[in-house]
């Protein structure tokens, strides 16, 4: 079964998004998106709309939208062959998601948080598509 998939680079596909659209985005919907993304397997860009979220986002907030966009930093890096970024990146995702567990804003995040304790244990390259 073969995956039909963009052939363009994540930069390529976010290249040209109008700026006032994107300041019009709430944060819940940059969340929907940023999640959608990184379903997709497009970390980059799941990467940047997070970030917005984040920046957006109540205090309350901010850890775990942070905590997602370590998610996608760390499927990036491993991306790229880059195994401390990624151990960092998964890392940093663990302690920033724990506090939100066992779910948030819709998403459950144990089965998430254990694949990034397995995976950071493991430091490997080879991550499986995030459990979101």
């Amino acid at each position: 079964m073969s995956e039909s998939r963009d052939p363009r680079s994540d930069a390529e596909r976010t290249r040209g998004r109008s700026p006032h659209v994107l300041q019009a985005a709430s944060p819940s919907r940059r969340l929907e998106t940023g999640l959608e993304l990184i379903r997709a397997g497009e970390y980059f860009a799941a990467h940047e709309e997070l970030e917005d979220a984040w920046r957006a986002a109540p205090s309350e907030e901010r850890d775990f939208l942070q905590g997602l966009v370590h998610v996608a930093v760390a499927w990036y890096q491993a991306g790229r062959g880059r195994r401390i970024g990624t151990e960092r990146q998964l890392a940093k995702a663990i302690r920033r998601l724990q506090p939100y567990a066992p779910a948030h804003r819709g998403v459950e995040l144990e089965p998430l948080l254990a694949q990034l304790r397995e995976l950071h244990a493991r430091a490997s390259l080879e991550l499986p598509p995030p459990r979101l």
